[in-house]
């Protein structure tokens, strides 16, 4: 387990590496100069010339890469040009509203996902199930910035009981979550649906029924048990792709977090706060994929890290 937990950690930082490099020359090649940003309107050559030169854009992009690098083994990822504070606190400061943003849709998902993929598995190629399977479809569908605005105003501005923006209290989460967890719940309870289904008719579960257990222990315990590798995989999936910020809702909400940071950061063309977010993302998106892997021992027994199992 330590030697996976070391190789997997190793792993890691090379692919955040890799990333925050590429995401440094990309940036730095695409339209739009940082200095026109923040010169005033009718600044010089000179003027411009002498604000690249204080933000250290003055030199070719390998010589700013090496620059990059000394400062980033050394804890410095520079200082953002809009906010004047070092890029790394800018962004961890709007860490924690992702972070919730992004448990409470998981958490909103799995709660509303995993019933309905087993009521859909238990009904398969009924009626009902072909009705529950438009419903998601359209579900999935459905544009998360079209099904943002249609909350808010039906929960904001019809019905004026949600607030419609920020987040000064904590009924502030329940639109935004809602938003993000729609697409979710659509797309994981179809997966589960499609375990459950492939379980539910497995030998060892008719066998089960033949020494006397109760339907509902072999769906909740036995058929569900199967199916949870696959099902938690989905679930931190799409949990670490919230952790990169749900940009779209994030700007329909005005929600303070990674995603509407990361559009500032570009519109403003703020190099130190681009890498920074991209650096501290990644991280976290690493960290929970990490976290799964080490989950799948408990959940199935028979899984082993780090060597193959014998058979």
């Amino acid at each position: 387990m330590t030697t996976y937990i070391v190789k997997r950690l190793g792993q890691s930082a090379l692919v955040i590496l890799l990333t925050i490099s590429t995401v440094f020359v990309l940036i730095r090649m695409a339209p739009g100069d940082p200095a026109t940003a923040f010169a005033a309107p009718n600044a010089t050559t000179e003027d411009l010339a002498q604000i690249r030169t204080q933000l250290g854009l003055d030199g070719s992009i390998l010589s700013q890469y090496v620059t990059f690098l000394g400062q980033l083994f050394t804890g410095d990822l520079g200082t953002s040009y809009s906010f004047r504070a070092p890029a790394f606190e800018v962004v961890l400061d709007r860490v924690p509203y992702t972070i919730t943003l992004a448990l409470a849709a998981v958490m909103l998902t799995a709660v509303i996902a995993l019933p309905l993929g087993i009521w859909m598995a238990r009904r398969a190629d009924t009626g009902r199930e072909t009705g529950a399977n438009i419903v998601t479809i359209a579900a999935q569908s459905m544009p998360e910035f079209w099904s943002g605005i249609m909350l808010l105003t039906v929960f904001s501005v019809l019905l004026p009981v949600l607030p419609s923006s920020g987040f000064t209290t904590w009924s502030g989460l329940v639109l935004p979550a809602i938003t993000v967890a729609l697409l979710q719940v659509a797309l994981i309870s179809r997966l589960v649906r499609r375990e459950m289904v492939s379980n539910l008719t497995s030998p060892y579960l008719t066998v089960a029924r033949a020494h006397g257990i109760g339907e509902r222990r072999l769906v909740w315990g036995y058929a569900l048990s199967n199916s949870a590798i696959p099902v938690l995989t989905a679930l931190g999936t799409r949990f670490a792709a919230m952790l990169n910020g749900v940009v779209v809702v994030e700007v329909v909400f005005n929600w303070p977090g990674v995603g509407s940071l990361v559009v500032r950061a570009l519109e403003t063309r703020d190099y130190p706060l681009i890498q920074a977010t991209v650096l501290v993302t990644a991280a976290l998106a690493i960290l929970v994929q990490l976290l799964i892997d080490l989950l799948y021992p408990l959940l199935d027994p028979r899984v082993r890290l780090g060597k193959a199992t014998a058979r």
